[in-house]
């Protein structure tokens, strides 16, 4: 059997995805030293490829709706693994503000939880561009 916090959690986090509820995943799930790496830097984002704290990951956040509209977006799973982890698959299709490009996306969510169900670490995934 997986981890009773773990499961809640990955199952909560996953519903919020779902339904756009992003920002109380954060408030809710998150611990306050939580960390968010991307595969690579976003151009134009606020930071390099790294997030240290959940204020930092809220800015990546508002950066990211800031920058671009979301037409659509999917989040599969989730995909457990041990006691503390577990992997999200998400979709979108996104128009950026500033080039007017609209393009379909997809990448993997890694997520890391403590002991008390916390995520203290998310890790994004992408597939290689064509």
């Amino acid at each position: 059997m997986f981890n009773e916090k773990l499961v809640r959690t990955a199952k909560q986090l996953t519903k919020y995805c779902q339904t756009g509820d992003e920002e109380k995943g954060l408030n809710e799930l998150y611990a306050p030293d939580c960390v968010s790496v991307e595969a690579l830097d976003m151009p134009g984002g606020p930071m390099g490829r790294e997030a240290n704290g959940l204020d930092a990951i809220r800015g990546k956040h508002a950066w990211w709706y800031e920058n671009n509209e979301v037409h659509s977006s999917t989040a599969e799973g989730p995909y457990l693994h041990g006691d503390d982890s577990f992997s999200l698959v998400f979709e979108m299709d996104v128009t950026d503000k500033n080039s007017g490009e609209r393009v379909q996306m997809k990448e993997v969510g890694h997520y890391t939880v403590n002991t008390d169900g916390k995520i203290i670490r998310e890790a994004f995934y992408y597939p290689p561009f064509e």
